[in-house]
């Protein structure tokens, strides 16, 4: 059989908005999972395609689902210049989303933005100018180089940290901080010069170039738009960077025992009698096995509900380690080597994973309650599907609620139906989901097989791709009716 043609999903998601194709967009972000604020090579975003092309439902949908437009920002005025009509300039303007619309938030960015904005294990307080910034001491030290020498220095044994000099606004502070925690920022023109002085002695390069950009690019783009008005400097992350997790990664690299660490490699054991290191200002301690992992609470306890049920257990504190007289945790029925791969997780939303140990990472994630590490581990079970795992793995996907990949199998199947055919396995499966359903009508469908038809008609884009789906989908009827299904 012909092979289809595969566009990546990103790809399609920028030409879904181009050409109106909501329901098509729908799947590929509520399925596919593709970010609403993604960029393509020209900087621009999906939100400002479907603003240029005049698609008012495809901008209406994106909006809700949290594409970044605020006021006075650069994306803003570009995507309200640059709307094709009136109607949806005015959509934009009377939902206020160009004010407010973040609906939607990756899961990592949204927990670092709650440390900064709540007052969750903070362990130390700036007072700035009379307004307050609670903070975490070993975030600050592993994303700034200057935080890092003075909280091991001079506010070694302070809690309070108050700055009254004038040259430090509290705008500016608030800022960089935001950028610490985020790797976002965002502030007021006016406040520019304050933020990059503030880079500058706090050793963030990365940053200085950012922001030198980004005003770059507002003085070449607002002569050239009459009308438009920028005045908020929004900086992100690029694609590319990476900046931000491995600084965090690096709390991770030093929570981790040496012979489980990333970083390192496997093999590479810890030497014998030495007082183990623990990362900077940490205040738990999981023990797996008689290794040692020393972590911050901040992070477990924010990131997975089970974490804070378990660490609100003042008896599981009972114990302390006899190193760093620090509270012991003991974790059950887990291989040391797979609880690091929780900790980088937890720490910087990155994990190394093989084929093998994806399964078994899968399987904590689910114990956890961390689903956004069921979702990586689920990346790289769909990247390793064959024919002979396909169905099993589609049954793990249902067992633990994930629909991506439940959706990636069915594709596969759909794609070399020819080799599924007469599979008893396969057969099975669709019996099992026939039998799903009660007080069955001739209306209902089996939900692999309706799966299976979606794709095979929806990657049909040529005419001798017509004719190959349409031959796929005479054998599933066929199969159906020897099997005694009619659907």
């Amino acid at each position: 059989m012909a092979t289809y043609h595969r566009r990546s999903d990103r790809s399609e998601a920028f030409l879904c908005c181009k050409t109106g194709d909501l329901s098509r967009l729908q799947y590929l972000v509520e399925t596919k999972e593709v970010e609403v604020n993604i960029r393509d090579k020209w900087d621009s975003t999906l939100l400002y395609y479907a603003c240029l092309c005049g698609h008012k439902e495809v901008v209406s949908y994106l909006l809700e689902n949290g594409a970044q437009c605020e006021a006075k920002t650069f994306d803003g005025e570009r995507c309200l210049y640059g709307a094709l009509t009136d109607e949806i300039r005015d959509m934009l303007k009377s939902r206020k989303v160009v004010k407010t619309g973040k609906a939607r938030r990756d899961g990592f960015q949204e927990f670092l933005r709650r440390l900064l904005e709540g007052s969750c294990y903070d362990d130390i307080v700036f007072v700035v100018h009379e307004e307050v910034f609670p903070a975490h001491r070993c975030i600050l030290h592993a994303r700034s180089p200057y935080f890092a020498d003075m909280l091991e220095t001079k506010w070694k044994h302070k809690s309070t940290i108050n700055i009254k000099h004038t040259m430090v606004r509290r705008q500016a502070f608030r800022a960089i901080l935001q950028y610490i925690y985020t790797g976002y920022l965002e502030v007021h023109l006016d406040c520019y010069e304050d933020c990059q002085r503030f880079a500058k002695q706090c050793q963030m390069t990365e940053l200085l170039g950012q922001l030198e950009s980004k005003l770059q690019a507002i003085l070449q783009y607002v002569p050239q738009k009459p009308g438009t008005q920028v005045s908020i400097v929004t900086i992100e992350p690029s694609q590319d960077s990476t900046l931000l997790h491995d600084d965090l990664q690096s709390l991770a690299d030093m929570a981790v025992p040496s012979a489980f660490c990333q970083f390192y490699g496997p093999g590479i054991l810890p030497f014998c009698g030495e007082v183990p290191e623990r990362s900077p200002f940490a205040d738990v301690c999981f023990s797996v096995e008689g290794q040692f992992f020393y972590c911050h609470k901040v992070f477990f306890c924010c990131r997975s509900e089970y974490f804070r049920a378990l660490l609100s257990d003042h008896f599981s504190e009972s114990v302390q380690d006899p190193y760093h007289s620090l509270p012991v945790v003991k974790m059950n029925d887990i291989k040391p080597q797979i609880f690091a791969k929780i900790v980088y997780y937890i720490y910087s939303e990155r994990v190394e994973l093989t084929e093998d140990t994806s399964y078994d990472v899968l399987c904590f994630a689910d114990l956890y309650l961390l689903p956004g590490l069921k979702r990586i581990c689920a990346n790289v079970i769909s990247s390793h599907l064959t024919e002979d795992n396909v169905i099993s793995v589609l049954r793990v996907s249902r067992m633990f609620s994930l629909s991506k990949l439940e959706d990636q199998c069915t594709e596969y199947m759909a794609r070399h139906l020819e080799k599924f055919i007469e599979s008893e396995e396969f057969q099975q499966l669709i019996l099992e989901d026939a039998a799903e359903i009660t007080n069955r009508e001739e209306t209902d469908s089996i939900i692999v097989v309706d799966d299976i038809r979606h794709h095979i008609s929806r990657l049909v884009e040529t005419f001798s791709e017509m004719e190959e789906a349409q031959c796929s989908l005479h054998m599933l009827d066929v199969l159906l009716l020897r099997l005694g299904l009619d659907c």
